[in-house]
């Protein structure tokens, strides 16, 4: 009997994989694989006895979206990447398929070893480094544990980590190879690199995202005195239109109770299903009614013009987390409820 999607291992999705696009198809990619992994693949493949059309279409579907994703990037980085993803899936989906395309290729990225190891861990070797050394080694980490890393640095030495962070561009392999050789003693493993783009307003705020909000406070008004200019651009892409999905049901009540429904229905304006549905379910059925015909009513409008509309709506929401009357999905000790 086959298994559940959720329980199946890279190469048993493989195998159904070519087992679901045919010899033909599947002959003209296998042949481009490694040996071990063809083996791997054509064990799989002669051990399946049967395959239901539900798993067939799910693991199609996953292959397609992970190829979009890849493409995306390839074509624009992460945050292009991103933003069609959401539009098309939404934004939680868009991070599950963003998430799945880094992880399989982790093997080949510098730091892969520190990206396993527990934060606090990591915390106890880099935190007496020099700030640039701290923000190099953060770039390289997933969102969350470099948000709990950079949560447990001195407040003066956050600011000037995430100011790093946030103006930093292309790095030397070598530089990375030296650093990397650092936790390589201290960590017992081997780590290859390679130069890569990192750092950048949007890894800044993928960290921030993740850290409690004084954390985040201190950083942004430090970033303030700093540079100014660099501290707008981070607070304006802390939270964006399509983010509204994370909020709770009574955060967007309030919300919807600051926002002009003129304003709301121009925000809404070829965004996502899973944007629209959030706000539509949050409505009485009158007040949707009434601007499902709103939206309608616009015809063709500037992308400019609904931009500007979903930004003022974003600064409802960000004025409102920042008097704490709504609940904002943060990392840190802000993501806990009681």
């Amino acid at each position: 009997m086959a298994k559940d999607k959720q329980t199946l291992t890279g190469v048993q999705k493989a195998a159904i994989l070519f087992i679901t696009l045919g010899p033909e198809a599947s002959a003209g990619i296998i042949k481009k694989l490694p040996e071990s992994e063809i083996q791997k693949i054509t064990y799989e493949i002669a051990n399946i006895s049967s395959v239901k059309a539900e798993q067939k279409r799910d693991i199609l579907n996953e292959f397609i979206e992970m190829n979009r994703a890849k493409d995306y990037l390839i074509e624009g980085g992460i945050e292009y990447a991103k933003n069609l993803l959401s539009k098309a899936l939404g934004t939680q989906r868009a991070n599950e398929i963003l998430n799945k395309v880094t992880e399989a290729t982790q093997q080949f990225r510098p730091f892969a070893i520190a990206r396993k190891a527990d934060a606090h861990q990591l915390l106890n070797i880099i935190s007496d480094e020099h700030p640039q050394t701290i923000a190099l080694i953060l770039c390289y980490l997933q969102a969350d544990k470099a948000g709990q890393i950079l949560s447990a640095l001195p407040e003066d030495v956050q600011t000037e980590v995430a100011y790093r962070i946030a103006t930093m561009r292309n790095t030397s392999h070598m530089v990375v190879k030296e650093i990397e050789k650092v936790l390589d003693d201290k960590l017992s493993s081997v780590v290859k690199s390679d130069m890569k783009v990192i750092g950048g307003v949007q890894t800044i705020v993928d960290i921030l995202n993740q850290v409690d909000r004084t954390t985040e406070k201190n950083i942004t008004e430090g970033l303030e005195k700093e540079d100014a200019e660099l501290a707008e651009q981070v607070k304006e892409s802390m939270f964006v239109f399509e983010d509204i999905v994370t909020l709770d049901d009574v955060s967007i009540q309030r919300v919807l109770r600051e926002v002009d429904t003129k304003e709301l229905a121009l925000a809404l304006k070829g965004c996502s299903e899973e944007v629209a549905d959030a706000i539509f379910r949050n409505q009485s059925k009158r007040a949707s009614a009434m601007l499902k015909e709103d939206i309608e009513f616009l015809g063709p409008v500037r992308l400019m013009d609904v931009e500007k509309s979903q930004q003022k709506i974003v600064n409802i929401i960000r004025r409102l987390d920042e008097a704490g009357e709504i609940v904002m999905s943060r990392g840190g000790e802000d993501a806990i409820i009681v």
